[in-house]
């Protein structure tokens, strides 16, 4: 199939690999962007840790809490520019939804689409923002935790936001701490127990390919994978990362020291283009 200059482009700032990487990459998989850039790992390179936001659809991300801190929910709702999302109308209808999921907790995007406000739902008050910003305007992603204890975090801009709960109350500063952490380090799981096996074997796959390409021999490969894995596990799992505070213990180090019995029971992390 074709491949344009744009897509190489998104491609390449998704990634930060080379040009002529970037179009090989989509060349060899029929387009496909998760597959090219499984496919540049494999080829060894050198990727950016996190695609870059300004590839994605625009918008606003934001986080809150309750009262009580018993509910805490997450939005992002997209636009065409970055223009429109950093308008008042826009930001602030943005917060409307988010005031109106922290009030009725509803229990899924639809659900969010179906409550009303002023007599309007969610979902015709999107159309309606559309014919005001001339914009397609849509709910993208709506996330929430339920709880015995939980954080929201928001980073500057409305470009990324985190939520986070706990098994049982905490101390105010350890949980915002932990909001910024998973919004710093994006893990993707609290524990490598909770790793998906799509995600373990993906990894391995890449990490038996790249030790093969080093000329590693055979009976090592398995090994050596192994090894890089439990480094990914330590760098992507919430409570194996380091403290970003305090880089000398980990995550689970810090909240132990804290309080023994407390637990991340659930997080989520919202960011544009990501």
């Amino acid at each position: 199939m074709a491949i344009t200059a744009a897509e190489v482009n998104k491609l390449r700032q998704m990634t930060g690999a080379g040009m002529m990487d970037c179009k090989n990459a989509l060349v060899e998989n029929d387009g496909d962007f998760d597959k090219a850039i499984d496919f540049l790992r494999k080829k060894g390179q050198k990727l950016a840790s996190k695609r870059a936001d300004r590839d994605a659809n625009e918008g606003v991300v934001i986080a809150k809490t309750n009262e009580n801190k018993s509910f805490a929910a997450c939005i992002m709702i997209n636009c065409e520019t970055d223009f429109v999302a950093k308008t008042d109308l826009f930001v602030n209808f943005c917060k409307s939804v988010l005031d109106l999921a922290i009030e009725k907790m509803p229990k899924s995007e639809e659900e969010l689409k179906g409550l009303q406000i002023n007599g309007t739902s969610i979902a015709d008050l999107l159309i309606e923002q559309t014919g005001k910003t001339g914009e397609k305007v849509e709910l993208a992603h709506y996330n929430f935790i339920e709880g015995p204890m939980n954080f929201a975090y928001n980073h500057q801009g409305s470009r990324l936001a985190t939520i986070v709960g706990f098994n049982k109350a905490c101390d105010e500063i350890l949980g915002k701490d932990i909001a910024m952490q998973i919004a710093s380090m994006a893990p993707v799981a609290i524990d490598k127990d909770l790793v998906s096996p799509e995600t373990i074997e993906k990894e391995l796959e890449i990490y038996r390919d790249l030790i093969r390409q080093e000329g590693k021999p055979e009976n090592m490969v398995e090994q050596i994978a192994q090894g890089k894995l439990n480094k990914f596990f330590k760098d992507s799992t919430l409570l194996n990362q380091d403290f970003i505070k305090e880089g000398k213990k980990s995550v689970e180090q810090h909240i132990k020291e804290i309080d023994k019995d407390l637990k991340v029971t659930a997080f989520t992390r919202l960011m544009l283009g990501a």
